[in-house]
C-alpha cells in the first residue's frame, strides 16, 4: 500500500504543482488521469525521490519515501516520459549495466535477470542489437524492463502509450497488465482509455489538485443517467455550447456527436451509456479546467 497524505509542492516561479495530494494506492494498477499541466509528472517525480516536497508525507508500506529516499529507490521501478540511454548500446548490456547499478553483483544471478527481463518484454531476439534501431515500442517495452530490475515493489511510469500504435500498445497494456498483479504501479496518463482497459482503481487530477477518486466502474455509475448525446452540425456547435453543458465531441460516420451533462434529458437528444470518458470531461469541466471539446 501506497499512501499519500497532504502532499504540497510550489516551485519557485510561483506554481503549486501539489496542492494538499492525499490518496491511498492498493497493490495493482492505479490509473491517474489528467491534462498536460495537471501536476502528475510533479507527484511522480516527488514519489520516485527525484524532487522534495514542501510538506506532507508518503509511505510505501513501512518506507517514509520523503525521508528515507535510498531504501524507496532499491524498491522502486521508474519509468519516465522521455527517458535517456546510450543509443548506440544493446539493451543485453544497458540492463547487465542497470543491474549493476541496482546492485546485483553476481554475474551469473544478472545474466538469469537480464534474460528473464528481455523474454517478459519481449526483446529477446534483438537483444544485441543497438537501442537507437529500435520502434518507439520497443524502446517503451526495453524502459519497462529496465522498471523491473531488482523486483521492485513500487513501480511508476508516465505518459507510457503516448505516441505508440494500436499493436504497440496492446502489447504494452499486456505487459503492464501482467506486472501489475502483486506490486503498485502507478499509470501516469491524458489516455482515458488506457486507464479504462488496465486500472480497478484511478484518480482524476487537475490544478494540482485530487478532483475524483475510486473504482472507475463506481465513478461511472455516479453519473448514469445525467449523459446525453445528440448528432449536430458542426456549424451549430456554438449554439449548442452556449445552450448546454457539452462536455465532449466526436465524429461518427462524418457527422458531430456531442455529449452534455445534464440532471433531465433534453428535448431532442437520447440517453447515452455513460463511459470513463464522459466522467473524466465532466470532472474536468465541473472544476473549471479548459477542455477542447
Amino acid at each position: 500500500m501506497l499512501v499519500i497524505n497532504g502532499l504540497s509542492k510550489t516551485y519557485k516561479n510561483g506554481v503549486r504543482a501539489l496542492n494538499n495530494i492525499t490518496l491511498d494506492i492498493p497493490t495493482g494498477m492505479f490509473g491517474l488521469l489528467g491534462p498536460n499541466g495537471a501536476g502528475k509528472s510533479s507527484l511522480m517525480r516527488t514519489l520516485a525521490t527525484l524532487q522534495e516536497a514542501d510538506s506532507g508525507t508518503a509511505f510505501l508500506d513501512n518506507i517514509n519515501i520523503l525521508e528515507d529516499k535510498d531504501t524507496l529507490r532499491r524498491v522502486l521501478g521508474y519509468l519516465p516520459q522521455d527517458f535517456g540511454s546510450y543509443p548506440k548500446m544493446t539493451p543485453l548490456d544497458m540492463l547487465d549495466h542497470f543491474a549493476i547499478l541496482k546492485g546485483v553483483s553476481n554475474r551469473a544471478e544478472r545474466r538469469d535477470m537480464v534474460d528473464s527481463l528481455l523474454h517478459k518484454t519481449n526483446l529477446y531476439d534483438v537483444r544485441k542489437k543497438a537501442i537507437d534501431t529500435f520502434s518507439g515500442g520497443m524502446k517503451q517495452r526495453f524502459g519497462i524492463a529496465q522498471a523491473l530490475i531488482g523486483n521492485p515493489r513500487l513501480i511508476i511510469v508516465d505518459e507510457p502509450t503516448a505516441g505508440l500504435d494500436p499493436s504497440e500498445r496492446n502489447r504494452f497494456h499486456n505487459l503492464l497488465a501482467e506486472i501489475g498483479e502483486n506490486i503498485v504501479v502507478i499509470l501516469s496518463t491524458h489516455i482515458v482509455e488506457d486507464v479504462s482497459d488496465l486500472c480497478p482503481n484511478m484518480a482524476i487530477m487537475g490544478k494540482g489538485e485530487i478532483l475524483l477518486s475510486g473504482r472507475p466502474r463506481e465513478v461511472i455509475d455516479r453519473l448514469r443517467g445525467s449523459i446525453w448525446r445528440k448528432r449536430v452540425k458542426r456549424e451549430a456547435m456554438v449554439e449548442y455550447q452556449q445552450q448546454y453543458q457539452v462536455i465532449l465531441s466526436h465524429l461518427t460516420e462524418g457527422e458531430t456527436v456531442i455529449h452534455v451533462i445534464s440532471d433531465s434529458q433534453p428535448a431532442g437528444f437520447e440517453p447515452q451509456e455513460v463511459d470513463l470518458e464522459d466522467v473524466y470531461f465532466s470532472t474536468l469541466i465541473k472544476h473549471d479546467i479548459k477542455v477542447a471539446v
